[in-house]
């Protein structure tokens, strides 16, 4: 299907790829990202956004990314996890991102949310208490994701 599009409108398609975040589950988590991203990034999209706060051990799935995406190919990693009401410092999240760059190139590499935010009533929060106390959480972590971002933009030496 995607080769129906340009290679300019390629660009603009994007993937996404998670274990799961709704109602605080991780319904699809016992399958490694290691088998899925050679494969993943064959796909002749511009971006992808991966799911990657919540994973223990990011050493080996960062470096899978930097292996398999290819130049033409932004990688936006999750770098909050939105199933834990603990809001990430944005120091935190600055230095995920920096330990990330050393096997991800850096002209490659962005940000993002973990699955799982929701501003909709209907997906509980059983770890959050209440959807409102959620929403204000989801707030406070995505301000600490764009700070973080700039401090390890400057760290990196990109804008």
């Amino acid at each position: 299907m995607l080769e129906n599009f340009s290679d300019e409108e390629r660009r603009n398609i994007g993937i996404h790829t998670c274990p799961g975040g709704d109602r605080d589950s991780v319904h699809s988590a016992d399958v490694p990202y290691n088998n899925l991203l050679p494969e993943m990034f064959k796909i002749n999209a511009g971006y992808f956004l991966i799911q990657l706060a919540s994973e223990r051990d990011k050493d080996p799935i960062y470096e899978s990314i930097g292996q398999h995406s290819r130049d033409d190919q932004m990688c936006y990693i999750g770098v909050t996890v939105t199933q834990s009401p603990r809001p990430e410092s944005a120091q935190e999240i600055c230095d995920a991102i920096v330990r990330a760059a050393d096997f991800i190139p850096k002209e490659r590499l962005g940000t993002t949310d973990d699955c799982g935010f929701s501003p909709f009533s209907i997906d509980e929060k059983p770890n959050h208490g209440s959807p409102d106390y959620a929403r204000e959480i989801a707030f406070q972590k995505i301000a600490n994701r764009v700070e973080g971002t700039r401090r390890a933009a400057e760290k990196l030496g990109v804008s």
